[in-house]
């Protein structure tokens, strides 16, 4: 290859099972990794300053050329844990709803949701820093990421996007995908994906690695993130995007 491809990864714990394999794998030769927080990547992305990225799934629309190049994602096939929206009261009673900055694909998710499903009359509120604080009577957030881990130890009141979305749809949901801007060598692609298979195949590793005391992170990595990008996911994501259009 010329020149390394640039990519960048969210900095998150759900992201280090399929950053594990790197390290050691002849792939890193040919590549520059960089970590930071989902739409800050997506930023990136979109601008052309990185190739690849571990990006919020709802900028695929915003991509003049987009690809998703692996098999393996940050999806949920059941509650995700780490993407909730958190109150005090219950869901018919929140007026006012925080958003996370950090990742635009929550934000969507929970706006189709509130729109679609629940069909709430709430007014949203953009967030730049933290704002956890700010969940009480009938404000509340939407909180993702590792601060979504801890704040489920808090908040009266928990709902969980993942699980609501396949209430609604019937369909798993993808939060991310490793999404190209451009066409990319499909020897690259290949030992890409058997890198991020190693992590998976390597939890208590990955685990052990991370040691995390708000949340059980063996749940987290086995039952709460659902890593292989599979038919019904890809199906999952098409509806997604169709709300976004």
């Amino acid at each position: 290859m010329e020149r390394k491809v640039k990519v960048a990864a969210v900095s998150y714990l759900n992201t280090k099972p399929l950053l594990y394999g790197f390290r050691e794998h002849p792939v890193l030769r040919n590549m520059e990794l960089t970590v930071d927080y989902p739409a800050k990547i997506a930023g990136e992305l979109v601008e052309g300053t990185v190739d690849v990225g571990l990006v919020p799934v709802a900028i695929i629309p915003k991509m003049k050329e987009s690809h998703i190049i692996s098999d393996f994602c940050i999806g949920a096939e059941g509650p995700v844990a780490s993407v909730c929206l958190f109150s005090e009261v219950p869901l018919q009673d929140i007026k006012r709803i925080y958003l996370d900055y950090q990742s635009r694909t929550s934000v969507a998710l929970l706006k189709v949701l509130v729109r679609e499903y629940w069909r709430l009359d709430v007014e949203f509120v953009e967030t730049t820093g933290d704002y956890q604080h700010l969940i009480t009577g009938t404000d509340a957030a939407l909180v993702i990421g590792d601060r979504a881990l801890s704040q489920r130890l808090i908040s009266s009141f928990i709902y969980d996007l993942a699980e609501h979305w396949i209430r609604f749809t019937s369909l798993p949901f993808v939060f991310a995908a490793w999404i190209s801007n451009k066409p990319l060598d499909i020897k690259f692609i290949q030992q890409f994906n058997d890198a991020n298979a190693i992590g998976l195949n390597n939890i208590p590793a990955v685990v052990g690695e991370n040691t995390y005391g708000a949340y059980d992170l063996t749940v987290y990595y086995t039952k709460n993130i659902s890593y292989r990008l599979t038919p019904s996911k890809r199906q999952g994501l098409t509806r997604f995007l169709s709300y976004l259009q």
